[in-house]
C-alpha cells in the first residue's frame, strides 16, 4: 500500500504553488565516508543538458528526487569509461617518447583525450 502525502500550498502573487522539499542535500554533496563530494564534470554537463533540452525529464527526474542518484551515476560511469577508453586508445595509437618530445606527447594525449571525451559526450551526456 503507497503511502499518500498531503500537499501545502503557499501564496505567490495570484498563484498557488506546492511547497516541495526534496531530500537531497545541499549543493549536490554526496557523503563518501567522512568526506562530502561535488558532483563531477559529467554529472554537471547531464543536468546542464537535461535542463535545457529534456525539461520533462528533468523535472520528472528532480520530483521523483531520482535526479542526483542518476547524475552520480553518470559521472561515476562516464570516468570510468574515459580511462577505459584512454588505456584503449593508448594502446592502438603509440605516444611519442615523453622524455625527447614532450610536446609531441602532451599534443598526442590531448588528442586522444578529446576523442575519447567526444564518445562519452555523445554516448552519455547528450543522449
Amino acid at each position: 500500500m503507497s503511502e499518500t502525502k498531503e500537499l501545502t500550498y503557499s501564496r505567490v502573487g495570484d498563484y498557488l504553488l506546492p511547497d516541495l522539499i526534496l531530500s537531497e542535500p545541499p549543493e549536490e554533496l554526496t557523503e563518501l565516508g567522512d568526506e562530502l563530494r561535488p558532483l563531477g564534470k559529467y554529472g554537471r554537463m547531464r543536468r546542464s543538458f537535461l535542463k535545457e533540452h529534456r525539461a520533462i525529464s528533468y523535472n520528472s527526474l528532480l520530483l521523483n528526487e531520482e535526479l542526483y542518484p542518476h547524475l552520480r551515476e553518470i559521472d561515476r560511469i562516464a570516468d570510468e569509461r574515459m580511462e577505459l577508453l584512454m588505456k584503449e586508445l593508448a594502446v592502438k595509437n603509440p605516444s611519442p617518447d615523453k622524455a625527447t618530445d614532450p610536446m609531441g606527447w602532451t599534443a598526442h594525449m590531448n588528442s586522444l583525450k578529446a576523442q575519447a571525451e567526444e564518445l562519452i559526450l555523445s554516448e552519455l551526456i547528450y543522449s
